[in-house]
């Protein structure tokens, strides 16, 4: 008796599937890209401006950085908003503190007067 139930409401094609679930199951299999495309994408370029903010907090006089316009020099001053580069004898120049892609290292003894 309960076989034939079975068989009557298992094998009954003609009554449409339930919209909400088809739609909960198309959603469902979107999960695993978006998912993927967090971990490989969204997440990563999150640390890298995390560590990018923390460089650039981290300035200081004498440290020896690289522009993003491929500029190297010498930090002599830094406030707020900018940072001041010495890049030749006699020549600073004022960058936003942004600019700065790369800490170098501190700079040679004889660059630090």
């Amino acid at each position: 008796m309960w076989s034939e139930a079975w068989a009557q409401t298992a094998g009954s094609s003609g009554s449409s599937p339930n919209p909400a679930l088809t739609i909960a199951l198309q959603l469902l299999q979107f999960a695993p890209i978006f998912l993927i495309l967090y971990f490989l994408l969204i997440r990563p370029q999150q640390q890298r401006q995390k560590q990018m903010d923390r460089m650039i907090k981290a300035l200081k006089k004498g440290d020896r950085v690289l522009t993003n316009g491929g500029l190297y020099g010498t930090v002599v001053g830094v406030d707020d908003a900018k940072v001041v580069l010495r890049v030749a004898d006699d020549v600073k120049l004022e960058f936003s503190k942004t600019s700065v892609v790369q800490v170098i290292g501190d700079a040679p003894e004889k660059e630090k007067k």
